[in-house]
C-alpha cells in the first residue's frame, strides 16, 4: 500500500510553537535553549519558523526539554483525514491539554485554534489556583 505523499510523520508546526512558547516563557535565547538541549541554535530557529525538519535525536531532545509526550509531535494527519483522539499524560499542564484538543478539532481553523488556545492560557494563568491566593478584599 502506497503512503500518501502529503502526510508527514512529524508535526513540526506543533513542535515549533511549543519550543518558541517555552523559550519565551523562560526569557531564553536560542543559544540558551541550544545549550540546554544539544540542538543547534540554527536548527532551533528553523524549527520555530516551520522551515526545519528535525531528525529523531533532535525530536527526542526537544520533547524531553519541553516535557511533552513524543506522541504529541509525531503522527500529524493529512488533509481530509479524520482526527484521532488526543493523547495526553498527567504531567502535562491543563493549557497544553486544552490546546491539543483545540488543534485536533476539525471544525476550527489553525488560526482560530491558536487564538482560543492563547485566550485559555491567559485566563488559566489569571484564575489558576496554582498561584498564591490574594488576601486583599477576601472574606474569611
Amino acid at each position: 500500500m502506497k503512503r500518501p505523499t502529503n502526510r508527514t510523520l512529524v508535526n513540526t508546526e506543533e513542535l515549533g510553537r511549543a519550543v518558541r512558547r517555552k523559550r519565551e516563557q523562560l526569557s531564553a535565547s536560542l543559544r540558551d535553549v541550544a545549550n540546554a538541549t544539544g540542538v543547534s541554535a540554527s536548527t532551533l530557529s528553523r524549527i520555530e519558523n516551520g522551515t526545519g525538519k528535525p531528525d529523531a535525536d533532535n525530536i527526542a531532545r526537544l520533547t524531553t526539554w519541553l516535557d511533552v509526550p513524543m506522541e504529541r509531535i509525531l503522527g500529524s494527519r493529512s488533509e481530509g483525514e479524520e482526527a484521532q483522539a488526543v493523547v495526553y499524560f498527567p504531567r502535562e499542564s491543563t493549557p497544553e491539554i486544552v490546546e491539543a484538543h483545540l488543534r485536533a478539532d476539525r471544525n476550527l481553523t489553525s488560526e482560530t485554534a491558536s487564538a482560543l488556545s492563547e485566550l485559555f492560557r491567559v485566563a488559566y494563568a489569571q484564575f489558576s489556583r496554582t498561584k498564591p491566593e490574594r488576601t486583599v478584599g477576601k472574606r474569611r
